[in-house]
């Protein structure tokens, strides 16, 4: 299960004990805009948003290793991430 925000985290918004994945998406230190999709374990698409202005995204999922990639013009960069229930997993794409 997955849900997702479009335009960027807003703290506020971190619903209390669902699983965060959130992050910033840059090229040389500087946020890019693009898009960002969660992988499941096994490499299955499961969810795409969009980054917001800063190059932020954010996705609620499931507890598990997810693949976060960053596709932005020219071009992406995969992380991997260990998602704890009701934690927050913070992640940093340099592209």
């Amino acid at each position: 299960m997955c849900g997702a925000k479009a335009g960027g985290p807003d703290a506020s918004t971190i619903k209390p004990g669902e699983t965060t994945i959130q992050g910033q998406v840059t090229r040389d230190g500087e946020p890019v805009t693009g898009y960002v999709r969660l992988l499941d374990a096994t490499g299955e698409f499961t969810a795409e948003v969009p980054t917001s202005a800063t190059g932020q995204f954010r996705f609620y999922a499931a507890e598990g290793t997810w693949t976060v990639r960053a596709l932005i013009p020219g071009g992406s960069a995969d992380r991997t991430v260990v998602a704890q229930q009701g934690g927050l997993a913070e992640v940093a794409i340099a592209v």
